[in-house]
């Protein structure tokens, strides 16, 4: 790649979060969706380094392929500086779920800022109970209920007005594969505490690019690379990755990282798979992410 294409896409890729910056809200109210938890009366505190609350957001819900349903949700870590740990019991849990459990594959571990879609309540479509994340911190209680009206409709696999389908990622070179907010849960690997564990990943794209980034990327002579993040998702202790962010060509190919962990416990480990549309475009455009997971049991 020369020096003047390269330049290209670092200006252009600057323009698209500024531009993201600016309309988000905008975009969002038109989609005819929810406003973002960050621009409702709770998101007058952002900036501030600790202390705040971390508030979990209902992205929307999609029909999987095997006609289940899956009700996606975020959260929003208002703190810059502080990562809340809140362990899933009577603080932490999903009710009305299926077969009554509180642990639904909800996150323990809230890293700061708004993370998009980054676990879903699965259920059989005749399920009729509300199902509703509640969590405590900070002193403060959140109830957030899923909706399953029409509005709330989103496409995470079914792909968007561009048809553009979410990122896909296998754990094995020619194993299952995941898309969407749900993805594929693999393992219980096995582990030792403060041993490395090494994780490989396949990921790959259509190269498709939606929402204002296309207005800016999409007629470049590439197609740019998707973003693999790894991220603490249920544990007792800290999580380490050598490599928590890799760049895989669009047209597919391999990431790794070593992990190891402070404690011993059950842990489970999350691999985003993103596009340069980027959850930033959410509301019913939800289309451009990819989340799939790794159990994994730490002994001493």
């Amino acid at each position: 790649m020369n020096r003047r294409i390269k330049k290209q896409i670092l200006t252009l890729a600057s323009l698209t979060l500024a531009f993201f910056g600016l309309t988000t809200a905008a975009l969002i109210h038109a989609q005819g969706t929810p406003l973002a938890i960050e621009l409702l009366p709770l998101g007058k505190d952002i900036g501030l380094s600790k202390g705040q609350t971390v508030t979990p957001a209902y992205e929307g819900w999609y029909e999987k392929e095997d006609g289940t349903i899956a009700l996606s949700f975020g959260y929003y870590n208002r703190n810059s500086g502080e990562i809340l740990d809140i362990p899933v019991g009577s603080s932490n849990r999903i009710i009305g779920g299926v077969a009554g459990e509180v642990n639904q594959g909800q996150p323990t571990h809230f890293e700061t800022g708004r993370h998009w879609g980054v676990f879903t309540v699965n259920i059989p479509a005749n399920h009729t109970q509300e199902v509703v994340w509640h969590l405590e911190n900070q002193g403060k209680t959140f109830h957030i209920p899923a909706n399953r009206s029409t509005d709330y409709v989103i496409d995470s696999i079914a792909g968007d007005a561009n048809n553009n389908l979410p990122p896909e990622i296998r754990f094995t070179e020619d194993g299952l594969i995941g898309r969407g907010p749900s993805g594929i849960t693999v393992g219980p690997l096995q582990a030792k505490v403060g041993e490395s564990l090494s994780l490989d990943a396949w990921a790959s794209d259509d190269g498709k690019i939606s929402g204002i980034a296309a207005m800016f990327i999409g007629n470049l002579p590439m197609t740019p690379p998707i973003n693999l993040n790894w991220h603490k998702h249920q544990g007792p202790g800290e999580v380490a990755f050598s490599e928590p962010t890799s760049k895989v060509p669009s047209e597919g190919g391999m990431a790794s990282t070593e992990v190891t962990f402070s404690e011993a416990g059950e842990y489970l480990l999350r691999a985003s798979v993103i596009d340069m549309s980027g959850p930033e475009t959410a509301g019913h455009s939800q289309c451009c992410w990819t989340n799939s997971f790794v159990k994994v049991s730490v002994s001493n």
